[in-house]
């Protein structure tokens, strides 16, 4: 009798294959060729799921955002907003080496939408997403309203820090461990509160 195949997780794992594939040889190797192979399958079986490269590169970048958004549904509710921001916060950083392989898979993203008109809807996506968390964080820290313009701000502050941080443990990990990064995100956030 053949195997029955869930076609969502046959999706999710063809999503992974793509992310071992960028994380060791880039993005540019990412083809069709390569990722059936690391997930040991025909060109034919892969196609049966996403009928082209653009829509299996869409959708493993989309997992990436999916997958966060997950976590920070599941951290459920905080009565002390500081102790929330830095559950949330820790959440969109490299603490661990599943948000490392998410951080350097963004990473990759984010610099070939640069070129590919296909990927660019879902890295402003991204973007706007972050974007909107850090102005409810620093709405919620300050407790002010959305019309007060220190939150737009102290929200690009946070934003430009998260996404810095990002970079900095990609391209430096040895210098920037979870333990560091957190530390810089409490900085930040006291400094935050303290107005």
């Amino acid at each position: 009798m053949p195997r029955v195949v869930d076609p969502v997780e046959r999706r999710r794992e063809l999503a992974e294959a793509v992310w071992r594939v960028i994380r060791r040889d880039g993005l540019e190797q990412a083809s069709v060729r390569n990722v059936a192979r690391e997930a040991g399958l025909s060109m034919g079986s892969l196609r049966h799921y996403f009928d082209s490269q653009g829509k299996l590169l869409a959708f493993a970048l989309n997992m990436v955002i999916e997958r966060i958004e997950r976590r920070i549904s599941a951290l459920g509710p905080q009565p002390d907003p500081r102790r929330r921001a830095e559950l949330v916060l820790a959440e969109l950083l490299p603490m661990d080496a599943e948000r490392q392989a998410e951080n350097e898979v963004w990473l990759a993203f984010t610099a070939r939408a640069q070129v590919d008109p296909e990927l660019r809807p879902l890295r402003d996506h991204g973007y706007d997403v972050l974007a909107a968390g850090c102005r409810q964080i620093v709405q919620d820290l300050l407790g002010a309203g959305a019309a007060d313009p220190e939150v737009e701000t102290q929200a690009e502050r946070l934003h430009a820090l998260v996404d810095g941080l990002a970079v900095h443990a990609a391209t430096r990990p040895d210098r920037n461990s979870p333990e560091r990064l957190a530390a810089l995100i409490a900085r930040h956030l006291d400094d935050l509160t303290a107005r």
